[in-house]
């Protein structure tokens, strides 16, 4: 091995074991080549198009508690939404400035980085996807929800990617999909937003699904997460279990008895701390 491999190997344990410190759960290296090489994106979002002279894509991620995620639309979720996406620009931020303090260029691709939901209404595109990041990075593999589902945490997971002209050897990308395409997440979905069932990865209505995350904004309840809450896939579940006759049930059952017990908790964090959805 030469000694500029050995240091890149080296560059990279030793942003894994920063990482795993400031809390983030996953971490993959993507060279910027694999964005060319699969093409599933056009190429104005190809982070070397944006930002020419970068050559590796860090993407941290850190995972979405289920218990807290279940009682969504809740107030109890939506904070623990923003909880994940300080830590994730915290810790990006500092791996970046990290990369600075060696001399090599680095920054990072905030989370989400749209201004408000009202945004995402008209165009529902950000200028960079995460879940393209994660996959070239070799996290996990795209799901019929269009999320990136992990081994780990299925799509219970956030994510940031920090940018940098450091070449340092990529992850390998995952060749099995770990969706099982179950449809749990089309069947779920409290605006039907999911318009296929022949395709694997589901043509979607983006607009609509926008148009209810700006409803459950104004309620203070946002974002939705139903289909990453109903996902069978991810080693979480072996703590937290999985009951997909409750999630089918959900809807029919409240709508029949708002205090049916088996749901109670799910319902107790939604009435307080933020509006009723209800007309």
């Amino acid at each position: 091995m030469s000694n500029i491999l050995k240091e890149d190997c080296k560059l990279k344990l030793d942003i894994i074991s920063r990482a795993k410190k400031l809390g983030m759960n996953i971490v993959g290296f993507a060279p910027v080549e694999r964005w060319e090489k699969y093409k599933e994106t056009d190429a104005e979002y190809y982070p070397q198009n944006i930002w020419p002279g970068i050559k590796t894509v860090i993407v941290l991620g850190a995972q979405i508690y289920l218990p807290m995620l279940e009682t969504t639309p809740s107030v109890v979720y939506s904070e623990l939404y923003n909880t994940s996406n300080r830590i994730l620009d915290e810790a990006a931020y500092k791996i970046a400035n990290y990369l600075n303090t060696l001399g090599n260029q680095g920054f990072f691709f905030p989370r989400d980085c749209y201004g408000d939901i009202s945004v995402l209404v008209k165009k529902p595109a950000a200028a960079f996807s995460q879940v393209l990041a994660g996959k070239y990075a070799g996290l996990g593999t795209i799901g019929y929800n269009h999320t990136l589902i992990t081994k780990e945490f299925g799509p219970r997971v956030r994510l940031v990617s920090v940018l940098t002209d450091a070449v340092i050897p990529g992850d390998p990308v995952l060749e099995k999909d770990l969706c099982i395409k179950c449809e749990m997440c089309r069947k779920c979905c409290p605006t039907s937003s999911f318009k296929t069932t022949e395709n694997f990865i589901a043509d979607m209505n983006k607009k609509k699904c926008a148009a209810y995350h700006a409803k459950l904004k104004s309620a203070y309840c946002y974002p939705c997460g139903v289909c990453i809450k109903v996902c069978p896939i991810g080693a979480d579940r072996k703590i937290y279990g999985y009951n997909a006759r409750k999630y089918l049930n959900e809807k029919e059952a409240l709508k029949k008895d708002k205090n049916d017990p088996e749901y109670a908790g799910w319902v107790h964090c939604r009435e307080h701390g933020s509006k009723s959805l209800e007309k």
